[in-house]
C-alpha cells in the first residue's frame, strides 16, 4: 500500500456542477488535514468514515504544499469545491495563511464550496469570505432526536439554521446537506423526515443535497449493517423525496450518491440502478421532474417492503438472507 503522505492531496478529479443556473465544470478536491474535531474529541457522526482521510501532525507548509498540487491540476474550472475531514474553517484544520492563500489562487473562479461546522461560523469570520463562497452545512434531519440519536451530530438543527442565516445574511450561497435514512429508521419515515428536512432548510439555502446513507468502513452504521439490523435506503425512495419537494421549495434540489447502486449504497433490484442512478443525476442538474420518471417491476417490492417494515415494527433489513449476512461479515 502507497504511504500516505501529508504533503500530498487526498484524491481530486474533474466533474459537472450548476454555477448562476448552467451546467459548468468543477474541480473536487479532498485535502488531507488533522481532521474533524468532532471526530477526534468525541468520536464522530454514526456514519461518518472521512476521518480516513486524515492524518495526525499535518503542518501548514504540509497543507501549502497541497495546494501547489491543486493549482497544478486546475484548468480554469469556474467551480472549485474543497473538502477536508471536517471544517474548512476550523483553524486547526485549514491555518489562517493557507484559506487565505487559496482564496487568493481561486479569486477568478465564480464558485468556491467548502463545508464547516456551525460553530465556526460567524459574522467576523464571514466578512473575511469571498462573496463567491458557498457554504455546505451538514444539517442532516431536522429532528433534534435523530440528530442526537441517530446520527450523534453534536449540533442541533437550530445551530446549522443560525448558522445558514448568517451566511445568507453575508451574501453567501449555502447548500445544506440532509441524510436520507439514519439509522433506526424504516423506510417511509426516513422519506417523510427528509421531506419535513428540506422544508426547514429552504428558508435559509440555496441548494439541498439529499445523501442517502452510504455504509462506510469502521462506522457504527457498519457495525449494524454487518448484523443485518440496518439497509441503505432504496433509489425509490430518494426518487420520492425528490417527487415530492419537486415545485414546492425555492431551493436547487440535488443528490450525487456515494456507492448508488451498491450493497453498501443507496440501491433497487440492481437490474434499474443504473437507469434510476441517471435518473436522478439529470433531475439535479434539470429539476425537470419528468426527468425521474423510471419503470421497474421493483418498484412494488419497494412498496410492500415498507408495508411489512411497519407491520413488523422493525428498521431491520427485512430482505437479507443468512447466507448473504455470512458473505458481508468475511
Amino acid at each position: 500500500m502507497k504511504e500516505r503522505r501529508p504533503d500530498e492531496l487526498e484524491t481530486l478529479w474533474k466533474e459537472k456542477d450548476v454555477v448562476n443556473g448552467k451546467l459548468s465544470d468543477a474541480m473536487v478536491v479532498i485535502m488531507r488535514t488533522n481532521g474533524c474535531v468532532w471526530a477526534k474529541n468525541c468520536g464522530g457522526c454514526t456514519m461518518c468514515g472521512y476521518r480516513t482521510a486524515s492524518l495526525h501532525d499535518v503542518t501548514e507548509d504540509d497543507l501549502m504544499k497541497q495546494v501547489d498540487q491543486m493549482l497544478s491540476r486546475y484548468k480554469g474550472e469556474s467551480f472549485v469545491k474543497l473538502y477536508t475531514s471536517g471544517s474548512f474553517l476550523d483553524e486547526n484544520e485549514i491555518p489562517m495563511t493557507v484559506r487565505e492563500r487559496i482564496f487568493d489562487e481561486f479569486s477568478s473562479c465564480d464558485r468556491i464550496l467548502f463545508e464547516s461546522r456551525p460553530e465556526f461560523i460567524e459574522k467576523d469570520v464571514l466578512s473575511t469570505l469571498p462573496k463567491s463562497t458557498t457554504i455546505a452545512l451538514g444539517l442532516e434531519s431536522s429532528d433534534p432526536e435523530v440528530m442526537e440519536v441517530s446520527i450523534r451530530k453534536g449540533f442541533t438543527p437550530n445551530d446549522a439554521k443560525r448558522a445558514g442565516e448568517l451566511a445568507k445574511d453575508a451574501g453567501l450561497m449555502v447548500r445544506s446537506y440532509l441524510l436520507l435514512k439514519p439509522l433506526y429508521m424504516q423506510e417511509r419515515v426516513a422519506i417523510d423526515s427528509a421531506i419535513d428536512s428540506a422544508r426547514f432548510a429552504d428558508p435559509f439555502s440555496d441548494e439541498i443535497s439529499i445523501n442517502p446513507v452510504n455504509v462506510q468502513k469502521g462506522t457504527v452504521v457498519e457495525r449494524i449493517w454487518k448484523r443485518g439490523d440496518y439497509r441503505p435506503p432504496w433509489i425509490w425512495s430518494l426518487i420520492e423525496v425528490f417527487k415530492e419537494l419537486s415545485g414546492t421549495i425555492n431551493s436547487r434540489l440535488m443528490s450525487s450518491p456515494s456507492g448508488g447502486g451498491s450493497q453498501r449504497g443507496v440501491h433497487n433490484c440492481g437490474e434499474c440502478d443504473q437507469r434510476a442512478l441517471e435518473a436522478i443525476e439529470r433531475f439535479s442538474f434539470t429539476q425537470d421532474v419528468n426527468d425521474l420518471n423510471v419503470t421497474c417491476e421493483c418498484r412494488d417490492s419497494w412498496q410492500k417492503y415498507m408495508l411489512s417494515e411497519s407491520m413488523l415494527g422493525t428498521a431491520a433489513d427485512l430482505d437479507r438472507g443468512f447466507s448473504s449476512d455470512l458473505m458481508i461479515r468475511k
